[in-house]
């Protein structure tokens, strides 16, 4: 094991690389419908009353009102379609995963890794780290709060599902705790995997 400032980091004999399978990433987050997920967000901000009318010294006038509504639910749409963009890098990270997995246990100086009762050895968040550290790039996307949305929902529910609060204050802080809780369900604290000694090859959708 070599020990790296605060990090673990397993030590494989030998200096061979081992090529692990490709991940497959989203391009764009789309929606089947646009204009239905903006038609929610409307309903969302005029069913909760997301904009009281309170009486003040310059009334609002109905152009106004009907301008903060729209600009409230573009942003819930936004909020919405980064959630969408998370979620899809989630549920491609835990898929290659499961393949980088089958890749261990097929190569026999790779299967102790993963087995809990040697250490040190390898959690399933170590892959995510890894991809960290392999410098993949992610843009717009926290890894841990994308693979933390995906282990929260089996599939991205419509917009209509969530409360404004979640879209717009809440869900950063599920997907972290979600993350945090499934990292630490290994005994004993998982070694990072050697950059150096692993290649994937990145293949956006």
């Amino acid at each position: 094991m070599k020990v790296v400032g605060n990090r673990q980091f397993i030590e494989l004999p030998g200096s061979k690389t081992y090529s692990l399978p490709p991940l497959f990433v989203p391009g764009q987050a789309r929606v089947k419908r646009l204009d239905r997920v903006m038609q929610m967000a409307s309903e969302l901000v005029e069913n909760e009353h997301l904009i009281p009318i309170w009486p003040s010294l310059e009334p609002i006038d109905d152009a106004e009102l009907e301008r903060r509504k729209t600009d409230l639910a573009v942003n819930l749409v936004e909020s919405y379609l980064a959630f969408v963009r998370h979620w899809s890098w989630g549920h491609s990270v835990l898929e290659w995963i499961r393949q980088c997995e089958l890749t261990f246990e097929a190569q026999p100086e790779l299967r102790p890794l993963l087995r809990a009762d040697i250490w040190p050895h390898a959690g399933r968040s170590s892959f995510v780290t890894l991809i960290d550290d392999k410098k993949v790039p992610h843009p717009r996307v926290r890894l841990d709060q994308a693979v933390g949305l995906r282990l929260t929902f089996r599939q991205p529910p419509p917009l209509a599902c969530f409360s404004d609060q979640f879209l717009l204050y809440l869900n950063s802080a599920v997907a972290t705790s979600a993350y945090r809780t499934w990292a630490e369900m290994i005994p004993g604290p998982p070694a990072s995997l050697p950059p150096e000694r692993f290649t994937f090859e990145l293949i956006e959708m």
